[in-house]
């Protein structure tokens, strides 16, 4: 498994990783601090300048979720991940690829007052002497000072989703010792995530557009991947698309649909390394009433929300083809025939 140490930066996440590392058995500290240093050698200058941070890489998002699996494949045990994740976005991506190869995380967060953050970070020195750091120090409480507002408008779905320490007060080992024990009674427990395995060939995925009497179309927000998405999902074997999408919306929003939903589009997804694509359908689940909506429940861990959203809305919420596959899903639905796409895209 996986204990995964959040906080703001200065928050003592490595020193208590350490310590945390030394307590349990068959444990071993794994930081993704090293991933994004290997990239800053790898990648070209004008590819890193595109990006404020490292973990705006979709390859280190990738490579932390590799990386953590072979270690463990590798040695077994505990891996100890010291930390920072602010964005909730970056957090399903990586949590969700763990859950899909069946490594449990357990997300602990280090959360002491305000006041006591930035002392510590007033008072942060680099390892080396005063010549070897060349204004280090510096430089590193700064951009922690700054990351501070991010941490805080951070903190609603962080606490949500973590168990929380306040070591505003303890040392390293004291927090370790915390942890250690909320890990060993299950405090703190496994995060509920889905784990949908990985595919291994091209996949045929069903979503169903359900629409309010403004004609809003209604997305949901997975926990295990970043961005939202329409209600449904991978078509098992032997299922027909559409069939799938009515199972699929019964099990994410407990609603019932009385009728096969009509096929908006057909649209190919090609494979992008590491994902394999296949072929994405879109249906047409037609109104729901004001009650109906109202009665919609979130029964399992796999969504986080559901919400109707305009065309216009739903840009800045949706991946950019999978907004290229609702507007032309919404194109086909006012001209009353199916649509078929490559990638978003109409072809001729």
């Amino acid at each position: 498994m996986i204990v995964w140490i959040n906080g703001a930066f200065g928050a003592g996440k490595t020193s208590t990783a350490r310590e945390l590392a030394a307590l349990l058995p068959d444990s071993t500290l794994y930081d993704p601090e090293l991933i994004g240093d290997a990239l800053r050698r790898l990648l070209p200058g004008e590819r890193l300048a595109e990006v404020d941070d490292y973990q705006d890489l979709p390859s280190w998002r990738r490579l932390v979720v590799d990386a953590a699996a072979a270690v463990l494949a590798e040695l077994g045990g505990v891996l100890v991940v010291p930390m920072t994740l602010l964005r909730q976005e970056y957090r399903d991506e990586i949590f969700g690829g763990l859950a899909a190869r069946r490594i449990p995380v357990r997300h602990v967060l280090l959360a002491p007052a305000e006041t006591i953050l930035r002392e510590r970070i007033a008072g942060r020195r680099e390892p080396g002497g005063p010549g070897e750091r060349d204004g280090a120090d510096e430089r590193i409480r700064q951009w922690s000072a700054d990351h501070i507002p991010a941490y805080r408008r951070a903190l609603g779905w962080l606490t949500a989703d973590a168990h929380v320490i306040d070591n505003g007060r303890l040392t390293a080992r004291e927090t370790a010792q915390r942890i250690a024990e909320a890990v060993t009674t299950d405090t703190a427990a496994v995060c509920d995530i889905v784990q949908t395995p990985e595919p291994t060939r091209e996949t045929v995925a069903a979503g169903v557009l359900l629409f309010d009497d403004r004609d809003r179309v209604l997305l949901v927000d997975p926990t295990y991947k970043p961005g939202w998405e329409f209600p449904g999902g991978v078509v098992e074997a032997g299922e027909a698309p559409a069939r799938a999408g009515v199972r699929e919306v019964a099990e994410e929003l407990d609603l019932t649909l009385e009728r096969l939903p009509e096929l908006l589009v057909v649209d190919w997804e090609p494979p992008r390394s590491p994902a394999y694509g296949g072929l994405r359908l879109l249906f047409d689940g037609g109104r729901l009433s004001e009650a109906e909506a109202g009665r919609l429940r979130l029964p399992g861990p796999e969504l986080r929300a559901w919400r109707f959203v305009t065309e216009q809305e739903a840009e800045g919420l949706l991946p950019p083809q999978r907004y290229e596959r609702l507007r032309g899903a919404l194109r086909a639905r006012e001209r009353g025939r199916p649509l078929y796409l490559e990638a978003g895209r109409p072809t001729p």
